[in-house]
């Protein structure tokens, strides 16, 4: 058991520890952070890979002072390193993607270039095998006895994770937090898209009964049909709606009630960082004008907490790296903070 005794949450981090500075190891902390470097299908900007590195460093200038959890990083949170071997498939893999997405963006027939077909085939079996290690290495962690939280990474590394949480869970629903809706059958012919990631866990994991949608406000026809198609499942609250709604006198807190009575007992918050307006992740892979202010989020959140529901899991994705990464990163490890101290409170 980690001895607390010498450390000094109000001094400042020791970047010798873990992340936000915690003196806490893999075995004793409670939560664990698995970062997955992996953005092979971006479809805009890149650089999400590398996001956990800039995240444990601005991690270390975030106050471990939460007033709405006071004791939770107590119970110990821990990073693990990014796999290097993930890191550098996606790194491989990426460059395929860049020159496949522009082959067939410039109006290219696939079958008639073999290299093209291979890179494609390549690309798709690269995406069973991220979700196949994300899968083993949540299990494994789940089997200990741990929380855990994924970092992303582009938003197609929760496949995995969401069906080692489902095998432990039962039924559970999923919070989405996203500027787009994620649910297309595949995007450019990429079945493990970052942009079909609900649509294959709907489709591959049963126990998932809900998806609540927030923010969506970038999406396709196709994802428009499949949401009035299946009803039952998918609940959105567009951007567009939300903010109607308040321009016409409703309050967030009355949009709040109504949300969290949507969502089931289990519920998993899957947060691409896209889904705030974007000034505060200008260097997210696609981002889209509109979103929500992060305390918006967090009163969410703690409400959900407050209904008796319970956390099971939650991610972060997204996150881009450029020019003013460190804004970015800030951002990030704040959000970070919040949600591993909701997952830890939500599981006394």
């Amino acid at each position: 058991m980690t001895d607390l005794s010498q450390f000094d949450p109000n001094a400042a981090s020791n970047p010798n520890n873990n992340i936000f500075g915690l003196p806490f190891s893999e075995e004793d902390a409670r939560l664990v952070i698995l970062p997955v470097p992996w953005e092979v299908t971006v479809s805009y900007n890149a650089g999400t890979s590398r996001a956990a590195d800039h995240i444990f460093k601005a991690s270390m200038h975030v106050d471990l002072f939460d007033p709405d959890n006071k004791e939770s990083w107590k119970q110990g949170f821990f990073m693990r390193p990014p796999d290097k071997k993930v890191l550098l498939k996606s790194d491989y893999l990426r460059k395929e993607a860049e020159l496949y997405i522009d082959y067939i963006c410039h109006g290219e027939v696939l079958e008639k270039n073999l290299f093209m077909c291979k890179s494609l085939r390549e690309i798709n079996e690269g995406g069973g095998y991220l979700n196949k290690w994300v899968y083993e290495q949540a299990k494994q962690l789940l089997n200990r006895g741990k929380l855990v939280a994924i970092l992303g990474g582009d938003h197609s590394v929760v496949l995995g994770y969401f069906k080692a949480l489902a095998e432990q869970h039962g039924e559970f629903g999923v919070l989405q937090i996203d500027a787009h809706c994620d649910l297309r059958a595949s995007y450019e012919l990429f079945t493990y898209s970052h942009a079909s990631v609900m649509y294959n866990a709907l489709k591959e994991i049963p126990t998932l009964t809900h998806l609540v949608q927030l923010g969506a406000r970038d999406y396709c026809q196709e994802e428009w049909e499949y949401i009035q198609n299946n009803k039952d499942r998918v609940i959105p609250y567009f951007d567009k709606d939300i903010k109607e709604r308040q321009f016409e006198g409703e309050t967030w807190k009355q949009i709040t009630d109504e949300i969290v009575s949507k969502l089931p007992e289990k519920v998993l918050v899957s947060f691409d960082i896209d889904g705030l307006d974007p000034k505060l992740c200008p260097n997210t892979g696609t981002p889209v004008q509109g979103g929500f202010e992060t305390e918006q989020i967090f009163y969410l959140l703690k409400k959900i907490v407050q209904s008796g529901r319970k956390f099971i899991g939650c991610d972060l994705v997204e996150i881009g790296v450029g020019d003013n990464n460190e804004w970015d990163a800030n951002v990030g490890a704040h959000i970070l903070w919040k949600l591993a101290n909701l997952l830890v409170a939500s599981n006394p």
